[in-house]
């Protein structure tokens, strides 16, 4: 029974690797060697995948949360903090609008 019991948490950390079909491979083997019940196979694939599944995305929750981190500590740009070239375009062009202003707005005090 203790071998079962480590075998499946080998298996479980092995879901992190292995693909689905590398998963069933390794529960037929273990049905083939009478470890596993036929019956209960399809379960204990379905188990494993799951629990695989659950493993990589809190791994790349906390790989993505690291990397946050870390990126941010360097103190580089985010997407969101990039200015575009449309945006700098109408930016430009606001700054333009203004400074003709103003120079209108010089010129008609100078000729009062």
């Amino acid at each position: 029974m203790a071998n079962i019991f480590e075998k499946s948490i080998d298996l479980g950390i092995g879901t992190l690797i292995y693909s689905r079909e590398k998963i069933e491979e390794m529960v037929d083997k273990l049905v083939n060697k009478g470890e596993i019940a036929k019956k209960d196979a399809h379960q204990f694939t379905y188990d494993l995948v799951k629990k695989g599944e659950e493993q990589r995305a809190q791994i790349k929750s906390i790989v993505k949360d690291e990397v946050a981190e870390v990126l941010n500590s360097m103190n580089i740009a985010r997407k969101e903090d990039i200015v575009s070239k449309d945006e700098i375009k109408d930016i430009i062009k606001e700054q333009l609008k203004i400074a003709f202003n103003d120079l209108k707005a010089m010129d008609e005090n100078k000729v009062e």
